[in-house]
């Protein structure tokens, strides 16, 4: 039964993030369909912004309101909107409406948008409902929340999204000289993009019955003998272990958790691994301001660029970066609970290292489409390491962030979700009219580029 109960909190937390990651992996694949081409990250970063009135919906409500809200009603919901939501993606992702004589894509953005309330609205229900469970289960959870990035990116890998080659294509064209008019054929080389393995209504099909299996995990969940029961007892530290995780792991996740969990403690349990520090004003200060930066650039700044930084280079390298940065994420907080660190030196040493990896791609964004290394592969390799590293260094100091605030009081980890927002919200709001309406950034076709001598793309 523990084993069961561990599979479906594994199962459940896969559900949390796993529509918005499936659909960045899949952009590189978008933009050659959609009308809002390189255009379109800039789109889904507002989007996901502007979905945050769900969880601050749901916040309000439970202060202002308590138990107005029930909180399993509330996790029905809002997964069986992600299933459907993501159902209609399957069938309705390409299609287009035109809106003030342009063409857009309004079913998807619409669609996204759900999709993002979802996963957005995820992050205060879900936890608090593992929280009535035995805090083993809760770790188990965080495990299948991370799987929720990585297992959309192993499936973009698989489907080769986005893979393209150039072609010379000839036309014929009439060239008028005097009275004479002649046919002449010229030839250009064009992007051709080759099929996936798999086709996008196959991979949005894949993300539904990820959601599903989330619905039928929770509903399990809820009818587990006797777990109610139990969560209300005093617990003491399980001996129920995943095998892939040793004592030491579970003591640790245990002792991170047990702030925020409902059910009373032992008090001879198993001990923090991290001593206790007490921080002045003056760190703590830090500590929030680090963490309002690191989310303006990871959730609002980079990703509204990252197809202007990468597509230069071809969309192989753009779905190399986008697969391979969404996978250095989860892999990011498995080396933070194996490596847990309080050093606020280490902390600013990563922010700083994580801020110049970003400063990287936002300058190659800039000189798109004719960027540094174009015509070399050192410059495509470049540019995937760089956002693979801007992502796994920024995440841990992330991870850092909420270890030291967990260890200090509740109230701690509300302003760190706070100002995590409040940062994710600016940088969306300031780079969505650079994108969108002043035209900073410039889009081309990969192989018909005319960009100066040596930093032209091969053929």
């Amino acid at each position: 039964m523990a084993l069961l109960t561990h599979l479906l909190a594994c199962a459940f937390g896969t559900g949390s993030w796993v529509a918005i990651n499936g659909l960045w992996v899949e952009v590189p694949l978008l933009v050659t369909v959609l009308p809002e081409q390189w255009d379109l990250p800039s789109y889904i970063t507002i989007i996901i912004q502007m979905a945050n009135v769900g969880p601050l919906f749901v916040t309000l409500m439970n202060r202002f309101r308590p138990g107005l809200l029930k909180e399993v009603a509330v996790i029905y919901m809002i997964v069986s909107v992600g299933v459907i939501a993501s159902l209609l993606l399957s069938f309705l992702w390409n299609h287009t409406s035109i809106i003030a004589g342009k063409s857009h894509s309004v079913a998807f953005l619409i669609l996204t948008f759900f999709l993002s309330l979802v996963d957005c609205t995820s992050s205060v229900t879900f936890l608090p409902f593992m929280m009535q469970l035995q805090p083993q289960y809760t770790t188990t959870f965080f495990i299948g929340e991370g799987l929720s990035g990585l297992i959309p990116a192993l499936i973009a890998l698989g489907q080769g999204s986005g893979m393209s080659s150039c072609a010379n294509v000839s036309y014929e064209v009439n060239i008028t000289t005097g009275n004479e008019t002649v046919e002449s054929t010229i030839f250009q080389l064009e992007t051709q993009y080759l099929p996936p393995n798999f086709s996008t209504f196959v991979f949005f099909l894949l993300m539904t019955a990820m959601m599903l299996t989330c619905l039928l995990a929770f509903f399990f969940l809820t009818r587990q003998p006797k777990v109610w029961e139990l969560s209300q007892q005093q617990l003491f530290p399980s001996n129920i272990m995943l095998n892939s995780f040793d004592q030491i792991l579970d003591e640790a996740a245990d002792s991170q958790l047990k702030s925020g969990c409902s059910c009373s403690k032992d008090p001879k349990g198993p001990r923090d691994i991290l001593p206790e520090v007490s921080y002045s004003l003056t760190k703590l200060t830090f500590i929030y301001l680090v963490i309002a930066w690191v989310s303006a650039l990871t959730n609002g700044v980079l990703p509204s660029v990252q197809s202007y930084s990468c597509l230069p280079y071809g969309h192989t390298t753009y779905h190399l970066a986008t697969t391979l940065s969404s996978m250095a994420n989860p892999l990011a907080c498995v080396v933070a609970m194996f490596l847990p660190s309080r050093s606020l030196s280490l902390m600013g040493f990563l922010t700083m290292a994580g801020t110049g990896f970003g400063a990287y791609n936002m300058a190659i964004a800039v000189m798109s489409p004719c960027p540094l290394l174009q015509q070399s592969q050192w410059g495509d390799a470049i540019i995937v390491l760089s956002w693979v590293l801007f992502t796994g260094t920024l995440t841990y100091v992330k991870v850092m962030a909420g270890v030291i605030l967990r260890s200090r009081s509740r109230g701690a980890l509300v302003w760190y979700g706070v100002l995590e927002q409040l940062g994710s919200l600016l940088g969306a709001l300031l780079m969505f009219p650079l994108v969108n309406i002043y035209g900073l950034f410039k889009s081309a076709d990969y192989c018909s580029l005319q960009c100066p001598v040596g930093r032209a793309p091969q053929d």
